[in-house]
């Protein structure tokens, strides 16, 4: 790592006594192994990109854990920082405390950029067996927790009902539900909406 500061703030670590390999130790370990899966899969479709590099970033809501041992509950927002000739050669890590999330067993994540629904769908490929759901994942979700069929959260975002259908039918799957209802009342159950 060349820099970084305001640890102490966040999570009561001294500037000199972070490192790259604190950061990764101090996840809480429920995060632990999704949070370096996504960092790694995320970095890997980043590092295949040759343009507009700057543009890419990701987020992930975590739990870290403060130096004096409780919880800290933090949105992380990773993002290429300077590229040179096609190439990432600096990347940023942005750490903010977020008392309003209530972090439960669903991983949250997002990803930004030129290809964003390549990212993310890549990301949801590549993140399938772990509890998680992406912002588009949960975006959908939530319209449907208004009370919208397939069919109109498909016209509320102008694509076809089939694209709705592999944004929100393989949750089933992961999070082993029967039906839009049963996902919707896990969603509220595991603080995936409010």
């Amino acid at each position: 790592m060349i820099y970084a500061d305001g640890w102490e703030d966040i999570l009561g670590y001294r500037d000199d006594e972070i490192n790259m390999l604190t950061i990764v130790n101090i996840t809480s370990p429920e995060y632990a192994p999704f949070s370096n899966e996504l960092n790694d899969k995320a970095l890997k479709f980043i590092l295949g990109k040759t343009e507009d590099l700057e543009k890419y970033s990701f987020t992930i809501e975590i739990k870290k854990t403060h130096k004096a041992g409780h919880d800290v509950p933090l949105i992380v927002r990773v993002a290429v920082f300077r590229s040179e000739n096609g190439r990432v050669t600096e990347i940023i890590g942005r750490n903010q405390i977020n008392r309003s999330i209530n972090l439960g067993n669903i991983m949250r994540y997002a990803a930004y950029g030129p290809e964003k629904s390549e990212f993310e769908e890549e990301l949801n490929k590549q993140l399938f067996q772990h509890y998680a759901i992406s912002s588009k994942e949960k975006e959908a979700v939530a319209l449907a927790a208004k009370g919208y069929s397939l069919k109109e959260i498909a016209h509320h975002y102008n694509v076809s009902q089939s694209a709705i259908e592999k944004r929100i039918i393989p949750l089933y799957t992961r999070f082993g539900v029967k039906s839009l209802t049963h996902l919707v009342s896990f969603a509220h159950k595991n603080h995936i909406l409010p």
